[in-house]
């Protein structure tokens, strides 16, 4: 089976111009090409069934490109979406395999440009949350038209831990406006994801009208020379008291209402580990969470009762006795992580109430954390 002398002369004309990507219109049998000086498209005239037809096509493109006939080779898929073959990212995009365009997506070489033609070889959710996942697509011009069509697909979502991440990368920086944060936020009090969105993003982009803690100034005067030298624990407890600390504490306990499955569960827990950047290790503790939280809030007490890192007990020192009990509060926090819900989770599928209540044992006790860090 061959090209038709039409098809063929005109894909081959195509592919001599200076092309940035390809895609394919299966439905159309059409081939639309990224140029420099703009899109170009030929309109197929098959001469066997479209399938048999594409696959001669995409040989053709295989061939002018990589110097192989075998079109993208399929056993690569899973090594390049991890971003482990050493592939022409460039070529990829000129294959009109979508496989091809979410390997590329993967790939942590992609630049800016990359992105842009990638997202015009084939625009979908998948593509447009990889995208975002990168500093140089996100805060480049792309970020903001990747941001509006995640914002427009949302309402669509139906993976829970997806409309997470998707919440999560548009409230990156300003990509969003004011009025379109307290929508995603007006969402959430009927779709509980939402919420674990912004916990994963800056407490400064929570739209909650919620004030600092009673005793904060008093206690920023009595941590301020702290601060000034850079004493981290001195810093994260400053924080978490703070008008944004008391926020994002906030979303954790409507967050942890009615959480909806085991994804955006453990989504919620690495929210919470990564929002404390604190060196645990030099405590002896995990980073990726303590598997009990009666282990997590005996280790705190202990740590504060005996402690030997400079930091710390220069906290400690500093402040009142009664005030230890925030310290401690800050630690069980710092020590929750995707790890505690192993014991949990492990050899169970559980989700809403039955879910809800294998976690009793964990969220009654963190929310009382929660709560002693908010008077």
């Amino acid at each position: 089976m061959e090209l038709s002398n039409e098809d063929n002369l005109r894909l081959n004309v195509l592919l001599a111009q200076g092309l940035k990507a390809i895609r394919i219109n299966e439905g159309t049998m059409t081939v639309h090409a990224l140029t420099d000086q703009g899109e170009a498209k030929v309109k197929l005239n098959p001469t066997t069934r479209d399938d048999q037809y594409l696959k001669i096509v995409k040989e053709l493109f295989s061939l002018k490109i990589t110097g192989s006939p075998g079109g993208y080779p399929i056993f690569l898929k899973r090594w390049t979406r991890m971003g482990h073959a050493d592939n022409t990212l460039e070529h990829m995009l000129l294959l009109g395999e979508p496989e091809a365009v979410v390997a590329v997506v993967h790939s942590p070489e992609i630049t800016h440009d990359i992105g842009v033609r990638a997202w015009w070889a084939l625009p979908t959710t998948e593509v447009a949350i990889r995208l975002m996942e990168y500093p140089v697509v996100s805060e480049g011009e792309l970020g903001r038209e990747l941001a509006a069509y995640l914002m427009e697909f949302l309402p669509y979502e139906e993976k829970q831990v997806s409309i997470v991440n998707m919440v999560r990368l548009c409230l990156q920086g300003e990509l969003i406006t004011q009025d379109e944060k307290e929508k995603l936020w007006t969402r959430a009090k009927r779709r509980n994801p939402f919420y674990v969105g912004f916990l994963h993003a800056d407490p400064k982009q929570i739209p909650l009208d919620k004030p600092c803690c009673e005793n904060y100034e008093k206690l920023c005067e009595t941590l301020n020379p702290l601060i000034q030298s850079n004493n981290i624990y001195a810093q994260t407890l400053s924080n978490l008291l703070s008008e944004h600390g008391q926020r994002w504490l906030e979303t954790i306990k409507l967050s942890l209402k009615k959480p909806v499955d085991q994804d955006v569960v453990i989504s919620l827990f690495i929210a919470i580990g990564k929002y404390f950047d604190l060196p645990l290790h030099t405590l002896r503790l995990d980073n990726r969470g303590t598997r009990s939280i009666d282990i997590a809030i005996e280790h705190s007490q202990e740590i504060c009762k005996h402690a030997d890192n400079d930091q710390l007990k220069a906290l400690l020192d500093t402040l009142d006795k009664d005030h230890h009990t925030l310290v401690e509060a800050m630690l069980v926090l710092a020590q929750m992580g995707e790890h505690t819900l192993i014991p949990i989770f492990s050899g169970n599928e559980s989700v809403g109430t039955v879910m809800r209540k294998r976690l009793l044992p964990l969220t009654k006790p963190l929310l009382e954390k929660i709560e002693l860090l908010g008077t």
